[in-house]
């Protein structure tokens, strides 16, 4: 199967990768590789075309892919089960969020405008109007990562085409056939297929000719620190935006309501643990940590690991191996550091079981790093001053999260933690379409969420007259 769409066609390319099933091993699919000529020529074409559809038109191509990913829930879901080992709980879960996201896209299409200034403000006394609007801001080149196959394209996508901007996407190589389906939904749904280029490849063939074009308007990423830096070396000048992971803190507080803390805290096991906001690392007060622990474990131990397309499956396996691998060497780094095990630990190939720890020393990479895997390491703390330190002690700063009833505690959480949001008695994997979302630090640069993101991706320009 072609997975390459350039200048409205689906091309063959001469070599392919293989798609394999994490749980199983087994060949799911291949993808093509774009080679260094073909991204060429897909950028010449993405730029020659000049899109002619009306805000309106955006809005109903949108709302009809929508209505055609739900008329193939199944399917969709089916593909991030095969391609990515997440269970199908998690993967129906993401075929709704990609829905609801790619509504408000649609919603959004028709609000895009600018405002009228008058400029008899100053001393000059000029009596002139400056009118301002929105425009896209050409080709988009959208990066997205393995985790979550569907919903990480569509929150790139859907805002670039709802602004009116041609993209060019990579999807990963690991997970490329759930965006392959995504974008076959968009062509059937109406959008000029000159619009939306489609590149699947490695990081090192198909990506770096992709950052390293001069006809990019706009790169959007996600991913990890490391190859947003290499991105944002490359292409320079250029407008962008970063979304490049966390170690998201999760802060219980001793009047915090416990049993909603532990069922927030289990949210580090959702997306087998592979999620940028995803509760990486639990602060709880000294005075109450005893209760919090097992009410944790008890969570994590209720949880069903095994076949990722059971229905009865809570947690699936990780992208590969060497993921899994990569989780439990921290997780026995962070016994040998002092840290207690209180339940879970296992490997079994890609899978890693839901692991709580106790005890654990705020300085490991456990929870000093972005740890992808289904791990909730708790840290012990005096009070709120020692959590909000232990949180900013690292160089992410997405989201967090805090469980209290004092107002006093929101406030002071809201003014000292160096995160792009605080989520008041709920961890900080909250998510909805309709805010912004984006961190500090080296969680990135710029802000999604759909009206932020058309933000993001739109030029403001101004006419006086």
């Amino acid at each position: 199967m072609n997975t390459c769409l350039v200048a409205g066609e689906w091309v063959a390319c001469d070599r392919t990768v293989e798609v394999r099933n994490p749980y199983t091993g087994e060949v799911v699919g291949e993808a093509s590789v774009a080679d260094a000529d073909q991204v060429r020529t897909a950028f010449r074409a993405a730029q020659a075309y000049r899109p002619r559809l009306t805000a309106f038109d955006r809005s109903e191509i949108l709302i009809e892919a929508a209505a055609g990913i739900e008329a193939d829930a199944d399917g969709f879901a089916e593909s991030i089960c095969l391609e990515s080992g997440l269970a199908r709980k998690d993967a129906d879960r993401e075929v709704g969020r990609a829905l609801a996201l790619l509504r408000v896209c649609a919603e959004e299409a028709k609000r895009i405008h600018g405002e009228a200034i008058p400029t008899d403000v100053t001393a000059a006394r000029h009596r002139r109007t400056a009118v301002t609007r929105r425009d896209p801001v050409g080709v988009v080149a959208a990066i997205t990562p393995f985790n979550r196959p569907l919903n990480q394209v569509a929150n790139k996508v859907g805002p670039a085409i709802a602004a009116g901007n041609r993209v060019v996407l990579k999807p990963s190589e690991k997970t490329p056939l759930t965006a392959v389906r995504f974008v076959r939904c968009l062509l059937d749904a109406g959008l000029p297929a000159p619009m939306l280029t489609l590149l699947t490849g490695t990081p090192e063939e198909t990506g770096e000719a992709l950052i390293t074009s001069d006809l990019i308007d706009m790169v959007t990423f996600t991913g990890s620190a490391a190859v947003g830096r290499h991105i944002a070396s490359t292409i320079g000048m250029c407008r962008s935006t970063y979304e490049l992971g966390d170690n998201g803190a999760l802060i219980v507080l001793d009047d915090a309501d416990l049993p909603s803390a532990a069922r927030a805290a289990a949210g580090a096991f959702a997306t087998s643990g592979q999620s940028c906001r995803g509760v990486k690392r639990i602060l709880v007060h000294e005075g109450v940590a005893k209760e919090f622990v097992e009410l944790l474990r008890e969570q994590a131990a209720s949880l069903v690991v095994g076949d990722p397309r059971n229905p009865g499956t809570d947690v699936g396996t990780l992208i590969d191996e060497a993921a899994a691998l990569v989780v439990q060497e921290r997780v026995q780094e962070a016994v040998r550091s002092g840290a207690r095990l209180v339940h879970g630990g296992r490997r079994e190939g890609a899978q890693f079981w839901p692991t709580v720890l106790d005890e654990v020393p705020h300085h490991i990479p456990l929870v000093r790093e972005e740890t992808f895997g289904p791990c909730a390491p708790v840290i012990r703390v005096s009070g709120l001053d020692e959590a909000i330190a232990i949180t900013n002690g690292t160089r992410y700063g997405l989201q967090a999260g805090l469980f209290t009833e004092r107002l006093s505690a929101v406030r002071q959480a809201m003014d000292e933690l160096e995160v792009g949001a605080v989520i008041v008695n709920d961890g900080p994997q909250f998510d909805s379409p309709n805010i912004p979302f984006g961190g500090v630090k080296d969680s990135g640069v710029g802000r999604e969420g759909v009206r932020f993101a058309i933000h993001e991706m739109t030029t403001l320009r101004t006419l006086v007259l």
